[in-house]
């Protein structure tokens, strides 16, 4: 069954359900609707729960646990001539098996794969069927009790706001679950990753030359890998990069916070904000080939001009486009902000003489210094996390430099590298990636402690 065409039953199911509570709420009481203890929405509500909800649940539960039924399926059906293929083999057999499932001519797959295929139509065939009918058994099961349950003293609503509430809980359950499965699996390949690799020789060496990684589970290949997985100058360029970005991206946005806030007029402030918020918008990959075609450039032809050496490829070109690029990741945060300020502490400073610039320095700024790290942590985020401008403006070498005019890289360009094409996810190369990632996932959630630490520091000042 197609995804579109369940969907569509089962909207359609539904509003029937729903009808048909309703008018049975409604003839229960001879169309009196007052003397029900909840009003007739709230029973067709009830009749459609219990009988798609279940029915829901039990498809989306065969949804999440069909691909491995279906490969164990396939698995013993195929017997012995599975088993003793490589495990790489095997992950291939089964990729080969879904794409040539929809084929009619199977002559040119060898016989193992025929009979893949074969064992996997006849199982998705029938298991299809067997779930339409079972869906199809809970829908009129589970509607057929709730009619004969309606009633006038029915507590529907209660029912029915019970279980919204349910919903909504799985609903925000679905992040904190999300999150956790993400950092399970970065910490888990990355055990696996230090299994191969010294963690301290990753954390503190000098030298980041993944493709060069050996093979193998003995001290010899452990040792050899360590030399080549010293990650200080993938952070270092990540840093670099970033620090140019804030430098450039805080000043200009902070600065156009407080002229719109304070000293543009209204229709200004209306024209100028949502132009400056267009820059949020654009897609990171024009930022990449405005700084690969006329930032690089420009600052390598100004290099050549007064005999500095500049690379083609720079530092400068890609950080000084990524802080234009969230630019209004600071200036609209910390307008909104700056407005936020009571005005009370604006009257309150022009009633003791202060001029205008002084309110802003010594009022508003401190009352609104939590929102305006909020921004600027952000920001740090927004563009220690972004990969496409560092890619075509910053090249792939792994320098260790703080010389803002060579080519450097950074963690998330590197994740990119090492995961680009058919890869073995048991080796170290391949691994490498998950541990640089776990250790970005710690860096954003260090900064993520520190600005809250610093907004409720500073809140309770102004509170």
């Amino acid at each position: 069954m197609q995804g579109w065409f369940f969907v569509l039953i089962l909207v359609l199911t539904a509003g029937a359900l729903f009808y048909v509570g309703r008018s049975r709420a409604v003839s229960a009481v001879g169309g009196d609707s007052t003397l029900l203890h909840s009003k007739p929405g709230f029973h067709g509500a009830f009749v459609m729960i219990c009988g798609i909800v279940p029915a829901v649940l039990v498809f989306f539960t065969w949804l999440l646990f069909s691909r491995y039924l279906t490969n164990a399926f396939v698995a013993s059906q195929l017997g012995a001539d599975f088993a003793n293929l490589a495990t790489i083999e095997q992950q291939a057999l089964m990729r080969n098996m879904r794409s040539f499932a929809d084929r009619t001519d199977l002559s040119a797959l060898g016989a193992i794969e025929v009979n893949a295929v074969e064992a996997y139509r006849s199982f998705v065939t029938n298991t299809a069927l067997a779930l339409q009918a079972v869906v199809a058994v809970l829908v009129i099961v589970g509607s057929w009790f709730a009619v004969r349950a309606i009633s006038k003293d029915l507590r529907a609503r209660q029912i029915v706001e019970k279980t919204v509430m349910v919903v909504l809980i799985a609903a925000s359950g679905v992040a904190i679950l999300t999150t956790l499965g993400i950092v399970l699996s970065l910490i888990f390949e990355s055990i696996h990753f230090f299994q191969k690799v010294n963690f301290l020789d990753f954390l503190f060496g000098t030298h980041w030359s993944p493709q060069s990684a050996f093979e193998g589970v003995g001290e010899e290949a452990t040792g050899r890998n360590s030399e080549v997985f010293g990650a200080i100058p993938v952070f270092a360029g990540t840093l670099l990069i970033t620090a140019i970005a804030i430098l450039v991206a805080a000043p200009i946005g902070l600065m156009s916070a407080i002229y719109l806030s304070d000293y543009a007029s209204p229709k200004l402030r209306a024209t100028a904000k949502p132009i400056l918020e267009v820059l949020a918008g654009i897609p990171t990959v024009v930022y990449g080939f405005f700084a690969a075609l006329t930032v690089a450039p420009f600052f390598r032809n100004t290099g050549e001009a007064v005999g500095i050496s500049v690379s083609s490829e720079s530092a400068l070109a890609a950080g000084l486009v990524m802080g234009i690029m969230i630019i209004p990741f600071v200036s609209s945060l910390s307008d909104d902000v700056i407005n936020a300020v009571p005005q009370s502490l604006r009257d309150g400073s022009a009633g003791l003489g202060a001029t205008k610039s002084e309110t802003i320095r010594r009022v508003i700024l401190p009352a609104a210094l939590p929102g305006i790290v909020s921004a600027l942590m952000l920001a740090i985020s927004r563009a220690i996390g972004e990969t496409m401008i560092v890619v075509m403006a910053a090249g792939l070498s792994a320098n260790m430099t703080v010389n803002p005019l060579e080519a450097v890289t950074t963690v998330t360009v590197q994740i990119v590298t090492l995961l680009v094409g058919d890869q073995e996810f048991d080796s170290a190369k391949t691994l490498a990636a998950f541990a640089l990632g776990l250790v970005l996932f710690c860096v954003t959630l260090l900064l993520n402690v520190i600005a809250l630490r610093v907004i409720q520091k500073y809140r309770e000042q102004y509170d």
